[in-house]
């Protein structure tokens, strides 16, 4: 398959998200696409092998995040990253912000640490440990696609996040009990987003810490 149908796939998407997109975060999102498309071969990364698919349920999905991060957030860690998703994408749309990637497996993150370098990511961190034992300085936002429930995320994970940061779940599926998280967390916000050019409803929720400072109403 030629680039340009892929070019204009991703652009279109991208314009449904009201993202701006241009043309040196187009080249970086398919040249991390054909890297992903050629380790895939070997290391089986990723279960989506067309590369039509790729753009939406890969590239697309992790750029529908990009409206709920704050301009002024300066640190993301991706938890759970796998072939570095949404992480990388959203280190290329934002280089002010410091993405770390977490995963356990070797050969994700020796794949991570290939795109980093080749596309030149200075931005990038990868972290090969377990979520539990990552040393990594606590960021904004803490995000997981597809990782673990929320109330097993926030336990494991917490500590990763900043006081005044955030924990983002990308979900397939809203059938969650956000009432069993953490005490120290609560539900911030719950919205339904459409990824462009699939048919299933994505969903993203985003939990704050606690605060426990508030006076109690009676």
């Amino acid at each position: 398959m030629s680039e340009e149908p892929l070019t204009q796939r991703l652009q279109a998407g991208a314009r449904q998200l009201n993202i701006d997109l241009n043309d040196v975060q187009s080249s970086q999102l398919l040249a991390y696409l054909a890297l992903l498309q050629k380790w895939n071969k070997v290391y089986n990364l990723t279960a989506v092998r067309d590369p039509q698919l790729m753009i939406s349920r890969h590239l697309l999905d992790s750029l529908s995040v990009l409206p709920f991060l704050k301009s002024e957030a300066t640190r993301l860690i991706d938890v759970g990253s796998g072939a570095g998703l949404p992480g990388i994408p959203l280190a290329i749309m934002r280089p002010a912000l410091v993405c770390s990637l977490i995963d356990t497996n070797g050969k994700k993150s020796r794949f991570q640490q290939q795109v980093k370098t080749e596309l030149g990511l200075s931005n990038v961190e990868v972290v090969h440990a377990r979520v539990e034992d990552a040393t990594v300085s606590p960021a904004d936002y803490v995000v997981a696609r597809a990782f673990a429930a929320p109330e097993v995320m926030v336990q494991s994970a917490s500590h990763l996040c900043r006081d005044d940061g955030r924990m983002l779940f990308m979900l397939g599926q809203d059938t969650h009990d956000f009432s069993q998280i953490s005490h120290d967390f609560c539900l911030e916000t719950h919205v339904d987003i459409q990824v462009p050019f699939e048919s299933g409803q994505r969903h993203i929720a985003i939990c704050r810490r606690t605060d426990k400072d508030r006076p109690t109403l009676n």
